[in-house]
């Protein structure tokens, strides 16, 4: 089992072996597809609310668009976390994964656990915030 990052960070070495680094792609690929699957199944979600009020026992429409909302609002942040998968698989694919985006260092195994698609390490993280 091959190291593919290692380094070290206050006193102590972070390492990401090839075995966890596959896994973690494996988790992210399944994500992916789950995602996938659900937009695609959920296609009418967007669709145009009906007007029709006549009709008995339907959502008022005041209830239709917020579901109609809160659709759209699912769809965009499918749509982010695809974005963040498919960059992770290509950093992989690079052999930039594990980097911090900003300082450089790498970013501990137990965080991309949490997050595979993280893209900073805690300390840099917790600096990004607002």
């Amino acid at each position: 089992m091959g190291m593919a990052t290692m380094s070290s960070r206050g006193g102590y070495t972070v390492e990401m072996s090839k075995a966890n680094e596959n896994e973690l792609r494996e988790r992210l690929v399944t994500e992916r597809d789950e995602i996938l699957e659900q937009v695609e199944s959920s296609g009418q979600s967007g669709a145009t609310v009906e007007l029709d009020q006549s009709r008995t026992g339907r959502l008022s429409r005041m209830d239709a668009l917020q579901a109609q909302a809160m659709a759209k609002a699912s769809g965009e942040r499918a749509k982010r976390r695809l974005l963040l998968i498919d960059a992770a698989l290509r950093r992989m694919d690079a052999g930039e994964y594990g980097e911090c985006r900003e300082c450089g260092e790498i970013i501990a195994p137990g965080r991309l656990q949490a997050d595979p698609c993280a893209l900073f390490c805690v300390d840099c993280a917790s600096n990004r915030q607002y």
